[in-house]
């Protein structure tokens, strides 16, 4: 049968209709069998004292435990050490630096000049100090760092936060005066994002007011706002749609030769969604696949990062095309960096005259420097240690030269300049000093093969010669999600307060990940999502099997989608776990959607609406999947109020049917530091104090 358009859109009207009426069906429903629905009312006067009750409960168990003050005062004093790398920000012709430590817990913008800031002690130059403003005025600010107008950059706009939430306030600020502008752009508190245009104009995405921000409660309108205009007379640019999952945004992307790209980015899912070429006389769509986007230029040539194939390019692969054939429509790409299976990109970054590209070779940093030439681009690996991680710590469009980081396990950060025109980086410009004692440590690496074949690796970081009889007090973690991949990090606190005492500790790169690239990822997307479960459990039994512990040994954390991967673990396999620690999770995948920012998530983890997906939900929802009468080991859930990301509903939730079944568990919630947990260094440490007082009543007991 062959359909009109009308007809076809008729057909969708009512397709749609049906789906939103399944999906507000299935919410009604699970708000009716749900007796802990008035948990997610987030700051109700009722789920707070609630969360009052559980604390006084759980503080006391882990606080007044001897190791706690131990463990506190250790994190502490690595978080507010002064001998910490003060990582370099390439700015306004300065160092400019972002620091805290004891007597700044939240905060201190400060610079120094390039030559100064090689010296082993610094003069710096403070500009704004948060704890000072957020004394004068009254609130918690926390940094959410700046963006500055090219090419000078003497004018910024600072983002702060109220307690960590991801909603943030902008405030212009000057360089060249060190203080905030006075009558300068002002845009009050919001989810939002800010663009320069010029001197007087930005393109700003927030709130407008109703209808302005979509179900995820990010916005998806476009306005430019001219300097001394009240916001209320901004200039409509562009308008995605309430549907879109994570909003609308304007950028601008310019090169060391003046070339500037002004786009306007339309997510309708988390991974894709559709790119425009602004100018002032209007927007124009570039034809690229949906998980295509441009994220840098130089010379004149754009660099597009590829999530799907586009032509002859490869998915997870690096692509340039000239700056006019993007304004005129006409791309034919050309293939720059394209991985092979156990590679995958991980930093994109552009010098004067350069790009470098941090990429991962299974699971190992790499980097190389590319130059733009007649007859297309050039490569020059950089020779750097193996075995380790490597990231950007800056650099910009000014110069070649820029600074690296080198980490691993049992390496301090080292901070490296690097010169990208010879494409070389030279001795240490600073060191993180040994903040534990890696002395007869060692870091292997293995791969698991999980229920379907397929090989994960992961490293376990141990005492070397230790008996393989099951007996090391084991840690491990993994992420599995949204192409974020787990990599070596230099992890003071946990060697100092872990693997000093002669506990392991275990790195899972499981599928969900972006360890080796977005097929890595898309394994495990939507209802193809147990594999995830399936690798992080096939690594423990792995463990297991090679007695390096035991499941009476063995624990296990994760944070935000972690979290939701430690809820599914807990459920699945309470067999193989002593501790649970569950982090700032997502436990009601039947309910997420409808939590904080959760409807952006569906690209992610599938939708309620969906029939199929709503069944594969339902399978491995932490929350509706807890049983009466298992012997599950007692978790420790942790979260924050202030958490407008994930939220704080879902681990309230979990515990208050643990709670119900009988069921044994630890629950805190802080009050502050949003999704990061890291409002300040106090409260940073206090966390990481009492996780690993967890750990060591259940896996180190005296």
């Amino acid at each position: 049968m062959r359909v009109s358009g009308r007809g076809r859109l008729a057909i969708g009207v009512a397709l749609a209709a049906a789906l939103a009426a399944s999906a507000a069906l299935a919410q009604s429903k699970a708000m009716t069998d749900d007796p802990y629905v008035w948990l997610e009312e987030k700051d109700g006067a009722r789920a707070l004292a609630w969360v009052e009750a559980e604390n006084k409960r759980t503080l006391p168990r882990l606080q007044d435990d001897p190791r706690y003050q131990t463990f506190y005062q250790q994190a502490l004093a690595i978080a507010a050490a002064k001998d910490r790398i003060p990582m370099p920000s390439q700015l306004y012709g300065r160092i400019y630096n972002f620091w805290r430590d004891a007597d700044h817990p939240q905060g201190i913008w400060r610079w120094t000049s390039e030559a100064d800031y090689a010296r082993p002690q610094p003069r710096w130059t403070t500009v704004l100090d948060l704890d000072a403003l957020s004394k004068a005025e009254g609130k918690k600010w926390v940094w959410k760092g700046a963006t500055c107008l090219q090419p000078e950059e003497r004018l910024c706009l600072v983002a702060l936060s109220e307690g960590g939430e991801d909603a943030i306030s902008y405030r212009e600020f000057d360089l060249a005066a060190g203080a905030f502008v006075s009558g300068g752009f002002a845009l009050p508190k919001s989810k939002q994002g800010a663009s320069w245009l010029d001197e007087d104009t930005l393109l700003v995405s927030r709130d407008w007011g109703a209808g302005t921000m979509t179900a995820s409660s990010y916005p998806f309108v476009v306005k430019m706002v001219k300097r001394g205009q009240p916001l209320a007379a901004a200039t409509e640019v562009y308008r995605g749609q309430p549907a879109d999952q994570l909003g609308t945004y304007a950028g601008v992307i310019t090169d060391g030769q003046g070339h500037r790209l002004v786009t306007i980015t339309r997510q309708t899912t988390f991974f894709g969604g559709e790119t425009y070429v602004w100018t002032p006389a209007g927007t124009r769509k570039l034809d690229v696949p949906a998980r295509t986007f441009p994220e840098a230029m130089v010379h004149g040539q754009v660099l597009f990062r590829t999530s799907d194939p586009w032509g002859k390019v490869p998915a997870g692969a690096i692509a340039s095309v000239p700056l006019a054939d993007v304004e005129s429509g006409a791309l034919d790409p050309t293939v720059v960096f394209a991985p092979d299976p156990r590679q995958s990109v991980d930093e994109v970054v552009t010098t004067k005259d350069r790009l470098v590209l941090i990429y991962n070779d299974n699971v190992r940093g790499r980097a190389t420097i590319y130059t733009p030439g007649e007859k297309g681009w050039t490569a020059r690996p950089v020779a750097l240690p193996d075995n380790v991680s490597l990231g950007v710590a800056s650099a910009d469009d000014k110069s070649d030269h820029g600074y690296v980081t080198v980490t691993g396990f049992l390496t301090p950060t080292t901070l490296l300049p690097l010169d990208a025109a010879t494409a070389t980086a030279g001795a240490a410009v600073k060191t993180l000093p040994a903040k534990f004692d890696a002395a007869g440590l060692v870091v292997e690496q293995h791969e698991a093969t999980s229920t379907d074949g397929t090989k994960v690796p992961y490293f376990i970081v141990h005492r070397r010669g230790i008996r393989p009889d099951g007996t090391t007090p084991t840690i491990m973690t993994a992420y599995g999600g949204f192409e974020l991949p787990m990599l070596p990090a230099y992890s003071a606190i946990t060697g100092k307060l872990w693997l000093e005492r002669g506990g392991a500790y275990v790195l899972a790169n499981i599928r969900g990940g972006g360890e080796f690239g977005p097929a890595w990822h898309d394994a495990g997307r939507k209802t193809k999502r147990q594999v995830i479960y399936d690798d992080f459990a096939a690594v423990a039994k792995d463990l297991i099997a090679r007695r390096l512990t035991s499941p009476q040994k063995l624990g296990i954390y994760g944070g935000s989608n972690g979290g939701l991967l430690m809820g599914v673990e807990f459920n699945q396999h309470p067999e193989l776990w002593q501790a649970v620690t569950i982090q700032v999770p997502l436990l009601d995948m039947l309910r997420y959607e409808q939590i904080a920012a959760g409807a952006s998530w569906v690209d992610e983890y599938g939708s309620v609406s969906v029939p199929e997906e709503r069944a594969f939900l339902g399978t491995i929802s932490p929350y509706q999947n807890i049983r009466k009468g298992v012997r599950y080991p007692e978790p420790y859930i942790w979260t924050t109020t202030k958490d407008d990301r994930v939220g704080p509903q879902h681990a309230r939730k979990f515990a208050a049917r643990l709670k119900e079944y009988g069921l044994p568990y630890l629950f805190y919630e802080d009050t502050a530091g949003g999704h990061s947990g890291d409002a300040d260094i106090e409260q940073g440490a206090r966390l990481q104090a009492l996780q690993m007082t967890y750990f060591a009543q259940k896996l180190m007991p005296r």
